[in-house]
């Protein structure tokens, strides 16, 4: 198989197109920063919308989704950074096994010591 830049990850025989690392650390970071955003803007929406018909069950459950709404956004930003950080602990940067190369998936750059780019 013939590979233009590779990434070699783990002990060495994980070798794969420097790409995958790449795609899979940039939806990874889209998913950090981009959910939570469209959660809160969806909530200010949904408040918003609650807010105009002047309605005042409405206006509690427009508070209420927004909340709702908020609290996941919270938590799908800290369960990705929580993921990382235990990647980066676990994974360092003279780890050769499994580890380094999910730490090369997750957090794939240059100068990431698990990412051995050929």
């Amino acid at each position: 198989m013939f590979l233009l830049n590779t990434v070699t990850c783990g002990d060495g025989s994980i070798v794969v197109d420097s790409m995958i690392p790449h795609l899979v650390t940039t939806a990874i970071n889209i998913i950090k920063i981009a959910i939570p955003i469209l959660l809160i803007v969806f909530g200010m929406l949904d408040l918003g919308k609650a807010v105009m018909a002047q309605k005042e069950d409405e206006i509690k459950k427009g508070q209420q989704t927004f909340v709702k709404r908020l609290i996941a956004a919270v938590i799908v930003f800290l369960v990705v950074f929580i993921v990382q950080l235990v990647f980066n602990l676990v994974a360092n940067d003279e780890d050769q096994n499994i580890w380094g190369c999910v730490d090369c998936f997750i957090n794939y750059s240059d100068s990431n010591a698990n990412c051995r780019v050929q």
